[in-house]
């Protein structure tokens, strides 16, 4: 398929982030209401972290599924499939009779919302290379990252009318629009000569050439580890702000969706001096951001410091993943085009994987600390850092 220019590219663009925009609005919309909801099914915070931590687990698997699918049977089929049942599990969350079903339809909705992750970013790689794909996937991230801005906020906005169940509705409603979109205006951007053939055997080869791949999987595990400290924030600052700090949920949202602004403003960053510094060195920039912030909020944790020593070094933390996205996403998926929905996938499933991992470990030392999220956070960051030097920054430079 041919670059969209013009006025279709941003039209492209909206569409494509929108559709990339389901995870974050599927973790971030209902956070505002986790207190709510520990009260409306009678349990601990822990399970519902679990919610969480099922929805990361499902947008990961799915990922790792229908990544290649859409390498055998194009980009559109799969991710209409993915949307009516973003739709349908959306509603199983509103009706959830026990916390035990609501986590399954978490889980359902996670894998659905996958197809809208995966496949943006495989049509991207069809569509656009080289530069051309730094910069339109910057303008991508811009209108992705507006969904943590304001999905807390919406979230918030609708608990002061409904109860949390009505978040759930949304986001129902929000997977049937989609779908509608995505069947009229969407086109085919993967060529049937283009696909690749239809067998596990085939699928599981590409992957193994991926993990061998020391560069590719030196920018995938630096943006994994990364992203899993941002699903420690996501997972803790609920209860760290609302619990420890006594904000309302609606000052918590306020304070969520501000670091969002930190999001847009790394992306555009790169995308705009793009021409000016390399991918590799925004990636690194990016890095070294990640540690200092991480560094900052851990002392920050362990002394006990007021709100602001830990809403400013979260606002960094958050704003370096918006430049490091960016330019790992371009570096690892710039020779993968034969293979780009396998590639999206494993790019995709290691950052939920991980924060799987670390979501439900924020809440092990109970609902009134935060240094299990300083722990993380700060971890995440350096094993990143051991990542990126010790496999992809020495090919860079033999390359």
């Amino acid at each position: 398929m041919k670059p969209v220019t013009g006025s279709k590219r941003f039209r492209f663009a909206i569409l494509l982030g929108t559709l990339a925009a389901m995870g974050p609005l599927s973790i971030d919309m209902y956070l505002p209401s986790f207190p709510a909801i520990v009260g409306a099914f009678d349990t601990t915070a822990s399970f519902v972290q679990i919610s969480l931590t099922a929805c990361l687990l499902g947008i990961g698997l799915g990922q790792l599924v229908l990544g290649p699918m859409s390498d055998v049977h194009g980009r559109k089929k799969p991710l209409l499939i993915g949307l009516a049942v973003y739709f349908v599990a959306s509603f199983l969350c509103v009706i959830a009779p026990t916390i035990e079903f609501f986590i399954a339809a978490r889980f359902m909705q996670g894998f659905a919302a996958s197809a809208g992750i995966v496949i943006s970013r495989a049509v991207v790689r069809d569509v656009y290379s080289g530069r051309e794909l730094t910069k339109f996937f910057a303008l991508l991230m811009l209108i992705n990252n507006l969904a943590p801005i304001l999905a807390p906020i919406f979230g918030g906005g609708i608990l002061a009318f409904t109860d949390w169940t009505g978040i759930f509705a949304v986001l129902s409603a929000i997977g049937f629009l989609l779908f509608v979109v995505v069947l009229w205006r969407m086109d085919e951007t993967l060529p049937v000569q283009m696909r690749v053939p239809s067998s596990i055997s085939n699928t599981l080869r590409n992957f193994l050439s991926l993990l061998k791949n020391r560069q590719f999987m030196g920018f995938a595990l630096a943006q994994g580890f990364i992203m899993a400290g941002i699903f420690a924030y996501v997972a803790g600052t609920p209860f760290v702000y609302q619990n420890i700090y006594g904000v309302s949920p609606q000052t918590f949202s306020l304070l969520f969706g501000m670091n969002g602004l930190g999001l847009i403003l790394g992306t555009q960053t790169v995308g705009r001096l793009t021409s000016v510094l390399s991918e590799k060195q925004f990636l690194e920039i990016g890095l070294l951001m990640s540690i200092t912030s991480g560094t900052v909020l851990l002392f920050a944790v362990l002394l006990h410091g007021p709100l602001i020593t830990i809403v400013v070094p979260i606002f960094f933390f958050v704003a370096s993943i918006g430049v490091i996205s960016t330019s790992s996403f371009s570096l690892a998926m710039e020779s993968q085009g034969h293979i780009a929905g396998s590639a999206s996938a494993l790019l995709g499933l290691l950052p939920f994987i991980l924060g799987s991992i670390t979501a439900p470990l924020v809440g092990i030392a109970g609902e009134e600390t935060a240094v299990p999220m300083g722990v993380i956070i700060f971890t995440a960051s350096l094993i990143a850092v051991f990542a990126y030097v010790g496999l992809a920054r020495k090919t860079l430079k033999e390359n």
